[in-house]
C-alpha cells in the first residue's frame, strides 16, 4: 500500500498511527485539510477486515468533513478518526484514555466527536486528557444530543429546496415520505406536522413507524414501497445509497431532502436527478446541523447563536442551487464547488498576506 502516493492524490496533509498496548488501542487520524481552521470529525470504532480497509476509510471520511465543514461555513478544517475493534467488546476506559493523549499531542490540529460506535461516554474519557473534543457530557459545557439540531437543520433544509422546486417555501399541504424514523427524523417529522405537511412514513422497526403515526397522523408503509408513493419531498432518513438503479425509476417526488449520509449510490445517479429536474439537497450539506452544533462547543455552547448558524443550512443551499443552474451542473457537484471555493479563497488571500511582506505564524 502506497500510503504517500494516496495521500498525495486528495492532497491529504497527515495520518497519524495510534497504538498503545496495554489498553489495545489500535487508532488512525486521517487529517485532510485545515485551510479554514483545525480539523474536526468524529472518532469512528468499527470491525475492519484489514489495515487497509481502515486507512481508506479514515481517509475518505476526513475528505468528507473537509468538505461538510466549509459548505457549513466553519473555519474548521476536516479530520476523522477510525479505531481498529469491535464496540461492543474491545472497549475500555484505558483506550480513550490513551487515545486522549495523542489527541492532545497534536497540541489542536485535530479535534474529535462522538460518531458511528463511540459514545458521549468515550468523549468525556478523551475529556480527560485533552480539551480538544467535542460532544461531551452536558456538565462539561456540551450542547448534549445532537438529533433535534440536526433535524431542525434538515427542515429548514428542506423548505429552501420546496423554493427552489415549487417557488414557494411553504410545506403546508405537501405530502413528505420519510423513509426510516429514528431520533433524527422523529423530530423532523415534528416540524412537518406543525407546519401542515402531510406524512407518509417507513421504518424497519415498526414500533418507530406506529409512533408517528400515532403522534404525527402519519400514514405507514412496508419500507420497500416508500419508493411508490405519491409525494411530493422524499426524505430518505435511514441508510445511504437509497437512490439508487432501482429507486430511481419509481421516486415520483420533485425533491429529495433528508439526513442519511451517501443518499446516491454513485455520482451518476445525482447526474440523472439533475436531468429529470429533480432537487436535490446534497447530504452533507443539509445534515450539518450536528456538525455545526458541537463547533459552537468550541467558542463555549451558546444553543441560540448555534440554531442561528444552523438555519444557515436554507441560504447554504440556495446558493447551492444557484451555483447549480449559473454552472449547468448537479447539485452534488454544486455543493463540492461552493465548499472548494470557499478553501480557495481563503488560500489564496493567506498567500497574498504573506506575499504582501506581513509574517505570522501559520495554522500549519
Amino acid at each position: 500500500m502506497e500510503i504517500f502516493n494516496m495521500m498525495e492524490l486528495d492532497d491529504y496533509e497527515q495520518l497519524v498511527f495510534c497504538q498503545d498496548k496495554n489498553s489495545g488501542l489500535k487508532a488512525i487520524i486521517a487529517i485532510h485539510d485545515t485551510t479554514l481552521g483545525p480539523a474536526l470529525g468524529g472518532t469512528r470504532m468499527w470491525t475492519y477486515d484489514s489495515e487497509e480497509e481502515a486507512i481508506i476509510d479514515a481517509m475518505r471520511l476526513a475528505k468528507g468533513m473537509t468538505y461538510k465543514n466549509a459548505a457549513a461555513g466553519l473555519n474548521l478544517g476536516g479530520g476523522k478518526t477510525v479505531i481498529i475493534g469491535d464496540p461492543r467488546k474491545d472497549k475500555n476506559p484505558e483506550m480513550f484514555r490513551a487515545f486522549g493523549r495523542y489527541i492532545q499531542g497534536l497540541n489542536g490540529r485535530y479535534i474529535t466527536a462522538e460518531d458511528v460506535g463511540t459514545t458521549v461516554e468515550d468523549m468525556d474519557l478523551i475529556h480527560m486528557e485533552t480539551d480538544f473534543v467535542t460532544g461531551i457530557s452536558p456538565e462539561f459545557g456540551s450542547s448534549g444530543d445532537p438529533s433535534p439540531v440536526t433535524a431542525y437543520g434538515i427542515y429548514k433544509g428542506m423548505k429552501a429546496a420546496a423554493l427552489e422546486a415549487f417557488g414557494d417555501d411553504s410545506l403546508d399541504g405537501k405530502t413528505v415520505a420519510v423513509q426510516g424514523v429514528g431520533s433524527v427524523a422523529y423530530t423532523l417529522c415534528q416540524h412537518l406536522h406543525e407546519e401542515g405537511a402531510n406524512l407518509i412514513v417507513t421504518d424497519i422497526n415498526k414500533a418507530a413507524a406506529n409512533r408517528a403515526v400515532e403522534d404525527f397522523g402519519a400514514r405507514a408503509v412496508d419500507p420497500n414501497d416508500i419508493y411508490d408513493v405519491d409525494c411530493d419531498i422524499y426524505a430518505p432518513c435511514a441508510l445511504g445509497a437509497t437512490i439508487n438503479d432501482d429507486t430511481l425509476p419509481r421516486i415520483k417526488a420533485k425533491v429529495i431532502a433528508g439526513s442519511a449520509n451517501n443518499q446516491l449510490k454513485t455520482s451518476e445517479h445525482g447526474d440523472i436527478l439533475f436531468e429529470k429536474g429533480i432537487v436535490y439537497a446534497p447530504d452533507y450539506v443539509i445534515n450539518a446541523g450536528g456538525v455545526i452544533n458541537v463547533a459552537d462547543e468550541l467558542n463555549g455552547y451558546n444553543q441560540s447563536r448555534a440554531m442561528k448558524k444552523v438555519e444557515g443550512i436554507y441560504d447554504s443551499l440556495l446558493k447551492i442551487f444557484e451555483i447549480s443552474k449559473r454552472d449547468n451542473i448537479p447539485t452534488y457537484l454544486a455543493a463540492d464547488r461552493m465548499a472548494e471555493e470557499r478553501i480557495e479563497s481563503v488560500r489564496k488571500s493567506r498567500g497574498q498576506f504573506l506575499l504582501n511582506g506581513h509574517h505570522t505564524l501559520s495554522r500549519r
